[in-house]
């Protein structure tokens, strides 16, 4: 009889012990299959089973691929098991349980590294596609608001969880580079967006790039945090770069990010002011699609430098070189339907616990947090 038994997603969230935005955040990445009934939302007692059943052996591999992270630790090779092997970069959910700074690069390879430290939410993204991953969204079985917040930066996770403390609203996540981010704006498929784009002509971060995109939309652009970007290298920086110009010397192979990334866009500006082409640098080509990634190749020795922010590199091991301050700034459409939820953004942005909890995950400046950088008129 239990295969005849159904859940409503509030059913869902107390046996699994979640909150109701993972449940529809299940739901809608197709992990948790559901169909509606008038105005909820149900899910079978098989489906869910059967998910419970693969989250188990997910959490066997994460077990196996903690176990290996410690042997890291310790100096010995890991032995990757059947399913490690498997890995594919950007398709693991699995969550470190230790951080391991001390880890020997020429020991991992750039799957195990991205599989053991990349977050879920730095996976679950938009691959470079025009196509936004929010399309398709399943609507809110009850009477609150969904807002959709783009980007891939563990802040965004942190706001969502702020903004869900609000019964009205129910955030959901997609994950973007900031050019995607922004076109999926215009298409009407996101409500906060971030952004972190540099224009190398003005200098200026951010609105160059959303006057050109969000044509004759007005708009709103928040500051959430600064941070430092710059240049990933490997430990004793063995090719002595310290600054832009140095990506011309020959022979030195990089890893780049996707088409739209900021990291890519920044790395783009740099070559171009400093009369670097890009078909003469060695492995440009080359994409992934967080900075994780690019850094567990550099870590792996599989390339010599590549363009991201300062935290993956302290995670993965490897140096960063410093270069730029970049402006993460977050983008809101001036509409009157999203008046009241704007006004709660500015609230979380500028309140001391969510700074406090944002400072706490390291890497930011928060000088400007909350500050309204922009505001075009109605």
């Amino acid at each position: 009889m239990d295969e005849q038994v159904s859940y409503t997603t509030e059913e869902i969230a107390r046996l699994l012990k979640v909150s109701k935005l993972t449940v529809y955040d299940l739901i809608k990445k197709g992990d948790l299959p559901a169909y509606r009934v008038g105005k909820q939302m149900r899910v079978d007692h098989y489906d869910l089973e059967t998910y419970k059943q693969r989250a188990k052996n997910g959490m066997i591999r994460e077990n196996n691929n903690a176990m290996n992270i410690r042997e890291l630790q310790s100096g010995m090779q890991p032995v990757p098991s059947s399913s490690e092997r498997a890995l594919q970069p950007g398709k693991s959910g699995v969550m470190p349980a230790t951080n391991p700074l001390n880890t020997d690069p020429s020991a991992v390879s750039a799957e195990f590294v991205h599989a053991a430290y990349a977050r879920p939410e730095e996976i679950l993204r938009n691959t470079g596609t025009m196509q936004p991953v929010t399309q398709d969204l399943i609507p809110p079985p009850i009477n609150n608001q969904t807002i959709v917040i783009t980007g891939q930066d563990t802040s965004l996770d942190l706001l969502a969880r702020y903004m869900e403390k609000d019964n009205r609203y129910r955030p959901l996540r997609s994950f973007a580079g900031s050019m995607n981010s922004l076109v999926s704006m215009y298409m009407g498929n996101s409500d906060i967006v971030s952004t972190h784009l540099f224009d190398g002509d003005s200098g200026e971060y951010n609105l160059p790039y959303i006057r050109k995109i969000l044509v004759s939309c007005p708009f709103t652009l928040i500051n959430l945090a600064s941070r430092p970007a710059g240049i990933y290298v490997q430990r004793g920086n063995p090719r002595r770069i310290r600054r832009w110009s140095d990506l011309s010397q020959p022979g030195l192979t990089i890893v780049n990010r996707e088409k739209g990334a900021g990291a890519r866009v920044l790395l783009d500006e740099q070559l171009r002011l400093h009369n670097i082409r890009p078909s003469t640098v060695r492995g440009y080509s080359n994409e992934e699609t967080s900075h994780i990634a690019v850094a567990a190749r550099i870590a792996s020795g599989q390339a010599d430098v590549g363009v991201g922010s300062e935290r993956a590199a302290t995670m993965v091991g490897i140096e960063f070189i410093p270069l730029v301050t970049e402006r993460y700034d977050l983008v809101v459409l001036n509409k009157p339907d999203n008046a009241e939820w704007i006004a709660l953004l500015k609230r979380i942005l500028q309140s001391v616990e969510f700074k406090q909890e944002l400072q706490a995950i390291g890497g930011y400046d928060l000088s400007r947090t909350g500050e309204i950088v922009y505001e075009s008129v109605h």
